[in-house]
């Protein structure tokens, strides 16, 4: 080589790297570099593949394909096997090579796609920094069947120079979508701290982190509280696969639901894992903040329950405590002179009492003795209140969110009220289980049973009452009577919180 064919590949060189280092977008990048190669070393064409996969690549660039290549908006280069891809996947090829037959070319040719403007030949360059590969680079003129070892040289250098402007081009991109990612991420928080319960916290990541990020769906579980549990386990660690990201959600270090996200168009790459984990942290502690709020709300409620409880017994209770005994003292008085009086007397004297001993149930539901010792201890105590037996059915006891417990004891006072009101029996049989989906309880007797009537005042009051509890939760209760054949009550409470409508609330 000639020292004026040695300052002319360094001036190649130079004008490459300049090209390379003037821009950070992937695809310009290429363009200008390839256009720029061929203008220097006077080929007429080129194109270059970037392979990610074995099985997938892209025609990244190209300039002066010839209508043979062309043809349908570039099909020939953007499908289908070649040498050049086979020996690259094999790992065969590591150096600049000359292809003496190109598949492409001899199928357009085959196939009468067009013109090859004298191309039959072409050499091929592995793109690489020498750590990694990225790809090929292909370069090809009219009538020039063969590439010198000097001139595969110089392109092996310029295939070096290109890798290296890739792997720089493509740390650029990941940090610059890092940073988007974590600037969208504090857009996120924003709302996720606006949650003021399990199911806001699902809306707000369905909408607005699928909008947001321009995610394809979202899932989410937490035991107890909402969703479906997924098919698979639940791990400490973020899971990134290429189509799916799966986030834990921890409470006091125990894993307890999960968030699984699928993208939309682009693949997650591994580098998204930093981005996930930090996700995840934000969930957690917004996780934390709503059970403490929901905490912190039923401890108010019971309060203020323990106080409409204490007020009670300490005026309307003693009022009626008095008012028997003064109907039951005038009674002794009034009946030596009127019976009559005296049966009306009677009839004071029973309606105190029996609104002595509703108002005594009443603020015994307010402040339940033994709920604090668990459902199944307030169901047994409060049957024994109201003379019943209780028997419990069930595999295990479930570990059920206080909400679902709340709403399941209030309905099962009410329905053992009922069984001891109406039923005429003194047997109750509760059955407590749980599925992937929800909480359930049934409440059955053997007593009377009644003729169920959209008109029927058991059922528009006390049923009714009920199924109300029941729909605060997005649950559902239905009643099955017969006379004669008892009464038996269905509830199920799914984990997942529904939100109240107007009305309800």
């Amino acid at each position: 080589m000639s020292g004026y064919e040695r300052v002319e590949e360094l001036n190649i060189m130079k004008v490459i790297a300049e090209t390379l280092n003037r821009c950070n977008d992937m695809t310009m990048m290429l363009q200008t570099v390839l256009e720029k190669l061929l203008e220097l070393t006077k080929l007429e064409a080129g194109w270059i593949f970037l392979i990610d996969s074995p099985e997938e690549y892209v025609l990244a660039a190209h300039h002066g394909l010839p209508p043979a290549l062309s043809w349908g908006a570039y099909k020939p280069m953007c499908s289908g096997d070649c040498y050049c891809l086979s020996r690259y996947r094999n790992g065969k090829l590591t150096e600049p090579v000359n292809i003496i037959e190109c598949k492409r070319l001899n199928e357009a040719i085959q196939h009468a796609w067009g013109d090859t403007n004298g191309i039959t030949h072409h050499a091929t360059i592995p793109l690489g920094d020498g750590e990694e590969s990225f790809g090929l680079l292909n370069v090809a003129s009219a009538r020039k069947e063969k590439f010198s070892q000097e001139e595969l040289t110089l392109l092996q250098s310029l295939g070096f120079q290109i890798g290296t402007a890739i792997r720089r081009t493509r740390l650029y991109q990941d940090e610059r979508r890092r940073a988007e990612s974590f600037e969208k991420l504090n857009q996120l928080a924003g709302f996720l701290w606006s949650a003021d319960d399990f199911y806001d916290l699902q809306e707000i990541l369905e909408k607005d982190g699928r909008g947001i990020f321009g995610w394809s769906s979202v899932g989410c579980y937490i035991e107890n509280q909402m969703g479906k549990k997924p098919a698979f386990a639940l791990t400490e660690e973020v899971r990134v696969e290429e189509s799916l990201a799966v986030i834990p959600i921890t409470r006091q270090q125990v894993v307890t639901g999960a968030v699984w996200i699928e993208p939309a168009g682009t693949s997650f790459q591994p580098s998204d894992c930093e981005f996930f984990m930090a996700l995840g942290r934000h969930l957690t502690l917004v996780y934390e903040s709503i059970a403490l709020k929901e905490k912190r709300q039923e401890l108010l409620l019971h309060e203020e329950r323990k106080r409409l409880a204490r007020d009670l017994h300490d005026s309307v209770n003693q009022k009626l405590f008095s008012l028997s005994l003064t109907a039951k003292g005038a009674k002794e008085i009034v009946s030596k002179y009127d019976s009559s009086l005296g049966e009306l007397m009677d009839d004071m004297l029973s309606m105190s009492q029996q609104s002595l001993k509703e108002m005594r149930s009443l603020i015994w539901q307010l402040r339940p003795v033994g709920l604090e010792e668990g459902l199944l201890s307030a169901m047994k105590k409060y049957g024994e209140h109201l003379g019943l037996c209780v028997q419990f059915e069930m595999e295990r006891l479930p570990d059920w969110s206080r909400q679902a417990e709340e709403t399941l004891w209030r309905i099962s006072q009410e329905a053992m009220n009922n069984v001891a009101k109406h039923a005429n029996t003194k047997e109750v049989t509760v059955r407590l289980f749980d599925t992937d989906g929800g909480a359930g309880m049934t409440v059955m007797d053997h007593g009377s049973g009644f003729q169920i009537e959209a008109d029927d005042e058991r059922q528009t009051l006390g049923l009714i009452s009920m199924r109300e509890r029941a729909e605060l939760l997005g649950g559902k209760l239905s009643v099955r009577s017969e006379p004669g054949a008892g009464t038996t009550i269905d509830v199920f409470l799914p984990y997942r919180r529904e939100r109240r409508s107007e009305h309800e609330n």
